[in-house]
């Protein structure tokens, strides 16, 4: 632990004492930490579904299937993360891995490339849009469709940040 780099992981990310001793690796904790978090997910999933068999309020039944769908994904995604990290440390290659080496052609990341940059000015033009639905409509059902409309927005937004993404790693290609 004499490297400036191992210095600075130990303090961004201190391992307990225990784990630095057995020789844990920043690796192995992450993926650790991935598997509580797959455990979490897969906790409150169960309970959602629970309120959601027993619920008789439409509009409570479908907020709630808007969270189910929300956890489910939030669970695939990370079990995608622990899937790519297990492999890195394995060096195997997972099926559910997110990464690993592109088959696009030239062309085609061009292509993606400008698709990228195309909706990526769609999904802002859609949160002014949606804005504005919002000061018309926020009243409307107790103000159900200003919330809807607003979670639409925060995708959106999510949108524009993993197509930003996509397009500055489609840009060396």
């Amino acid at each position: 632990m004499n490297k400036p780099a191992d210095m600075a992981s130990f303090w961004l990310y201190p391992a307990p004492l225990e784990e630095r001793e057995r020789g844990v690796s920043e690796a192995e904790r992450l993926l650790k930490a991935f598997a509580a978090h797959e455990d979490e997910e897969k906790a409150f999933l169960k309970d959602y579904r629970a309120i959601l068999e027993h619920c008789k309020h439409p509009m409570a039944a479908y907020l709630l299937n808007l969270i189910i769908e929300d956890e489910e994904r939030h669970q695939t995604v990370v079990h995608s993360m622990a899937a790519t990290l297990r492999g890195a440390i394995n060096w195997t290659h997972p099926a559910d891995a997110i990464e690993g080496s592109t088959t696009l052609t030239q062309e085609q990341a061009r292509e993606l490339h400008r698709l990228t940059r195309k909706y990526i000015d769609e999904e802002k033009e859609g949160i002014k849009k949606y804005k504005k639905l919002i000061k018309s409509c926020s009243g409307y059902y107790r103000g159900l469709f200003g919330l809807l409309l607003k979670v639409m927005i925060h995708d959106s937004e999510k949108h524009v940040m993993i197509l930003e993404f996509l397009r500055d790693e489609l840009a060396d290609a």
